[in-house]
């Protein structure tokens, strides 16, 4: 890991460009991103044209462990030949390993600290990575993922879209639709739900917010000939407020919903709650529960409470028990109906 700042910046903003396949980067191109990124973190408004070409050479080596295959196309672009390189995707030396366990150890510090209480996952992350790959054997954590999960590729450049405030043309097709699609797409914010990942934002000129999920998506490319249309206030924590999911209404209001809970789903739902607005109203003898939450009536909701089966019983409102009763009535009813193989 290079012990320069300056030089680390320079090497991940070089690498961001030839990670880029929808631009040809030239090395003025190169210089002026390389700049900007300079101007940005470290308040540096000048990079020489050599100190560029040294960087480009230096990636080239084995000097940092990258060997990056840069490559110069028509004596004039430059690019990686291995269009899935990049640096951040190399193995990691004895020297990064020991440098983030000392990073690790410096985060742990702060985990007491209610403004460092979002670190703890990444921290565990961090620690649970460096004592596999540092060879003292099998991970100790094994964090939740999904091997088959398509569109993650998307994550940076769709992030870069949202920094950058650049409009992406979105190729996309939904699970219903028949035929793919072509969106110009204004990026806010990037949520993530049970493991999936959604760009959120407007299509066009269109003030609906919409929640494209990355493994619909099938391909990406900047518009620079569109203006970007910046997001004009939308906090995404006050957004999903009241809601569980991403599937939110602007005009539906949250409801009480009112739940019987039997003892052995008990404990379960009050360790891990529907919604942040989950309270215990009544408790029986018997270790029955009754909980309130107020959320919107959507798919995640009914998705949720489905999943206990009957373990759960919705007591109000009333549209929502009925629309849970036909669904378990539904259920019912295929197995009922279905020959035993």
């Amino acid at each position: 890991m290079p012990a320069n700042r300056n030089a680390l910046i320079r090497y991940r903003a070089i690498d961001s460009c030839l990670t880029n396949r929808f631009r040809k980067w030239t090395l003025d191109a190169l210089i002026e991103k390389v700049a900007e990124a300079l101007f940005e973190y470290e308040g540096i408004a000048q990079i020489s044209r050599r100190t560029i070409q040294a960087d480009i050479q230096m990636m080239r080596s084995d000097k940092l462990g990258y060997n990056a295959p840069i490559v110069v196309i028509e004596k004039k672009f430059y690019t990686y030949d291995d269009p899935t390189y990049s640096i951040t995707n190399g193995p990691l030396s004895g020297h990064d390993l020991s440098q983030i366990s000392e990073a690790v150890d410096v985060l742990k510090q702060f985990k007491g600290f209610s403004h460092f209480q979002n670190l703890s996952g990444v921290v565990q992350k961090l620690e649970a990575h460096v004592f596999s790959a540092s060879g003292k054997g099998m991970a100790v954590i094994d964090f939740e993922k999904n091997e088959n999960l398509r569109g993650l590729a998307f994550l940076d450049p769709l992030y870069r879209a949202v920094v950058q405030q650049q409009v992406i043309w979105i190729t996309y097709q939904s699970f219903t639709a028949k035929e793919k699609q072509v969106i110009p797409f204004h990026v806010w914010w990037l949520k993530e739900f049970r493991n999936r990942w959604f760009a959120v934002g407007v299509q066009g000129q269109r003030d609906a917010i919409t929640h494209l999920a990355l493994d619909r998506m099938l391909d990406l490319a900047t518009a620079p000939d569109l203006a970007y249309r910046p997001n004009p206030g939308h906090d995404p924590e006050a957004y999903y407020r009241d809601a569980i999911g991403v599937t939110v209404s602007p005009t539906l209001r949250p409801r009480t919903v009112r739940l019987w809970v039997e003892a052995k789903q008990a404990p379960y739902i009050e360790t891990k709650p529907f919604h942040h607005s989950q309270r215990v109203e009544r408790r029986h003898d018997n270790g029955d529960i009754e909980l309130c939450l107020c959320v919107q009536h959507n798919y995640e909701l009914e998705k949720d409470l489905l999943s206990f089966g009957d373990g759960i019983e919705v007591l109000s409102p009333e549209p929502l028990r009925q629309r849970i009763a036909e669904r378990l009535s539904q259920a019912a009813g295929r197995y009922a109906n279905a020959q035993t193989v």
